[in-house]
């Protein structure tokens, strides 16, 4: 039988919304009653060296897919790494990346010097695209790969 959590956070850019993001999410809304979704917001996706659609964006496109889940969600806009998600007592669990790993750590040593509980932390794998490799915005940035993973 698998744990079900009261409240459960995903956060990301989610540029190129893609089928790597799509699993994350509903790893997120298979595992929680409500699920907390952060996305960065421009000023910090920014930070990249190559163009980001703009939260607008990103935010529509995380909505259209999570309406289908018919559970209670919010979509935060996010200024650091920690998002909310440090100081957020209903919080108790977190799913990331392979790759964001690091980050769910770092939010557990804040929540600990900020008094709450530490938040399970639910690792995906990489979701493959058919050449075998990791699907990532930046594949389809570069016209490699489409956002479900078949390369072009």
């Amino acid at each position: 039988m698998k744990k079900e959590y009261r409240k459960i956070a995903v956060g990301g850019t989610f540029d190129k919304f893609h089928k790597g993001h799509e699993e994350l999410i509903t790893t997120a809304f298979n595992l929680g009653k409500e699920v907390l979704i952060g996305i960065t917001s421009d000023s910090f996706a920014g930070g990249k060296n190559h163009e980001i659609e703009s939260f607008a964006i990103r935010s529509k496109n995380i909505d259209s897919f999570v309406k289908k889940f018919n559970k209670k969600y919010e979509i935060k806009e996010i200024f650091d790494a920690f998002g909310t998600a440090d100081k957020d007592p209903l919080l108790d669990a977190i799913v990331v990346s392979n790759e964001t790993e690091k980050s769910a750590e770092l939010i557990n040593i804040e929540r600990h010097k900020n008094g709450f509980s530490l938040l399970d932390i639910i690792v995906i794998d990489w979701i493959l695209a058919d050449d075998g490799n990791p699907i990532s915005s930046t594949r389809i940035r570069k016209g490699e790969i489409n956002d479900r993973g078949n390369t072009l």
